[in-house]
């Protein structure tokens, strides 16, 4: 037996381990390589062909006909291997070869592949892994915000990752924006036209009412960030907030919650502050760096098609 049998084909690499034995021993498979069958099962490696497909299809998206020679180039890969895995993704339906336009190309059917995509905005992706390792360091759980009509919503939380959180659970939690931090850091940083298109939204049209709020905005811009109003319950936890910016649009809000019997605001500012912002900056890094991804990507499309 080939030393290849080892690794199982894709259908099996998917079974239970028992379905595998089972099948292998009615193929007579030896007992040694029956062991290493279900060890591959079990170890959840990865299945490198299929690394190798999503490879060639993330090239093939960048242009609108890519040659063979322009594959192996990119990727890396050998010629024959291509010609295998394009083979398998034409048969799919995913992928195109015709000779009149001189190389391959994705088909309609890719676009099926984003139908069930309804994944957060691309601030909640920069966010991920920059408040992950700030609750890793910290301890205290981060909250991702972004707006929604009159409301902020919690769109990312590190509540699983912390020992030390308030809530059991925060996503897609609404928070007001006068009253929570998460909200306010948003109200206060955003353009003056979109704040007073917003406090509209909030009814706060009385004079003196919306000048207490104007007030209490502008001490939240000239401390940097925000905290909760003092009678927002739960009253045993507390919130600092800051914006994430890009040029003059706030993307989200990020904010780190703590027990009131651990920290004093002085203290909880003074600990959190300044990794909070940096936290911010990342996220907005991360952001500007998705967009120009997706810029490129689209203006490499868009020359190729104007160059053929």
């Amino acid at each position: 037996m080939s030393s290849l049998t080892c690794f199982p084909p894709l259908h099996e690499a998917r079974a239970s381990p028992k379905t595998v034995v089972a099948n292998s021993l009615r193929s007579g498979h030896d007992l040694y390589l029956l062991f290493r069958l279900v060890e591959f099962c079990m170890s959840g490696q990865t299945v490198e062909s299929v690394l190798r497909a999503f490879d060639i299809l993330r090239e093939l998206n960048r242009s609108r006909v890519t040659s063979l020679k322009d594959l192996h180039a990119a990727t890396g890969l050998p010629k024959a291997t291509l010609v295998r895995l394009l083979k398998t993704l034409g048969e799919a339906g995913y992928v195109t070869n015709d000779r009149r336009q001189g190389g391959y190309q994705v088909t309609s059917n890719v676009k099926a592949l984003s139908c069930g995509y309804h994944r957060d905005p691309l601030v909640i992706e920069a966010a991920r892994p920059w408040s992950i390792e700030f609750t890793r360091k910290y301890q205290w759980p981060i909250a991702v915000a972004t707006l929604e009509e009159r409301n902020v919503i919690v769109r990312f939380s590190t509540i699983i990752d912390s020992p030390n959180s308030p809530f059991h659970g925060t996503i897609n939690l609404r928070l007001d924006l006068l009253t929570r931090a998460l909200g306010r850091a948003y109200l206060a940083f955003c353009p003056i036209a979109e704040r007073e298109m917003l406090l509209d939204l909030l009814d706060i049209h009385e004079r003196v009412e919306r000048q207490d709020a104007l007030d209490m905005l502008g001490r939240v811009r000239r401390a940097g960030f925000s905290l909760r109003d003092v009678m927002s319950e739960p009253r045993s936890s507390n919130t600092i907030a800051m914006p994430v910016m890009l040029d003059d649009k706030v993307l989200a809000t990020v904010g780190v919650t703590y027990f009131n019997s651990a920290f004093s605001v002085e203290q909880a500012v003074a600990k959190f502050c300044e990794p909070l912002h940096e936290l911010s900056l990342r996220i907005a890094s991360g952001c500007e760096q998705f967009q120009a991804d997706v810029a490129d990507t689209c203006r490499v499309r868009s020359d190729h098609q104007i160059a053929t």
